[in-house]
């Protein structure tokens, strides 16, 4: 009965996904009321509202778009889901932008399988990976999705193994002339930033864990039925694919090495996840597993989303 609903990509259908978002965000906002006696506040909140959808849909685009799943709306459903097991993410302005621009440049790599404009979306993939990691910095690492795409595609162009360092120039300047307004010191800024920490001693609470513990395993289950049927994926796609496995754990990559380590870390890996998740969903199996898979997964993100509020 769930898959029914999602199955078909229709205005009802993202409406749908829209509702329960916003219902969501304000059931994790109306914790602390305080925001609403400021503008400036009720601005910003509205415009983190935004840029999640924003994620959503662009998470289904990429999807639809390039081929990797049918005209549905599961791959938004999945991201919506993916986003309730880690409610404290709803607040996190920095890595809502950082994820949202990470999006912009998987959109742009993952559709290189056409070899259209090619110079022009590995520099345009390059610069928002640059820009996001003026928000979170180990996000700077989705720089080699950029490389991977042009060993796929365009490596016999050494042109194209240039064009990372000129967006890497241009967000540069970018970057000196904000300091020199805002009077930010950028050295101090870059190496606060850039600090590693490979602890996993930071949860606060044991649904924290259990949050982390779920999503682990559900990303794991995701993954190896991804691997297992990637060979009898249409060739044509396998590029694409491999770039959506790359991204996921380049977003692991991202977590891992993250000093300020939060389970919100894991938001660069629920676009892919959410590709991979809806792959699964597709493929063709009993209607009754498609059931029980979006059934247990659904339970689980309710059930992290309300033990953590």
């Amino acid at each position: 009965m769930i898959t029914s609903v999602f199955k078909k990509s229709t205005p009802l259908n993202f409406s749908l996904v829209i509702i329960l978002m916003l219902v969501f965000f304000f059931l994790y906002q109306i914790q602390d009321v305080t925001w609403t006696n400021s503008v400036i506040s009720i601005l910003q909140k509205t415009g983190l509202v935004l840029i999640l959808l924003g994620s959503i849909f662009l998470s289904s685009f990429i999807s639809k778009r390039n081929g990797l799943s049918r005209d549905s709306t599961y791959t938004a459903f999945f991201y919506f889901l993916f986003l309730l097991f880690f409610p404290d993410l709803l607040d996190n302005t920095n890595l809502i932008l950082a994820n949202f621009f990470i999006l912009l440049a998987i959109r742009r790599l993952v559709s290189l399988q056409t070899l259209k404009e090619t110079k022009e979306k590995l520099f345009d993939a390059s610069l928002w990976i640059f820009i996001a990691a003026l928000f979170q910095f180990w996000s700077i690492l989705y720089i080699l999705l950029v490389f991977i795409s042009v060993i796929f595609h365009v490596s016999r162009d050494y042109r194209n193994w240039v064009i990372p360092f000129i967006a890497l120039f241009a967000v540069s300047i970018l970057f000196v002339l904000c300091s020199l307004i805002f009077e930010i010191h950028s050295i101090a800024f870059l190496l606060e930033k850039s600090k590693i920490s490979l602890s996993l001693d930071y949860f606060t609470n044991n649904y924290q864990n259990a949050a982390f513990s779920i999503y682990a395993t559900i990303a794991l289950f995701f993954v190896i039925s991804m691997f297992t049927t990637l060979s009898s994926r249409p060739l044509v796609l396998l590029s694409s694919y491999k770039k959506v496995i790359a991204s996921f754990f380049i977003g692991i990559l991202v977590f891992v090495l993250s000093a300020n380590k939060s389970n919100e870390l894991l938001v660069f890996t629920f676009a892919p996840l959410a590709i991979m998740a809806t792959s699964h969903i597709e493929i063709s199996q009993p209607k009754l597993k498609e059931e029980i898979v979006l059934f247990v997964l659904l339970a689980c993100s309710f059930f992290t989303f309300f033990s953590q509020l």
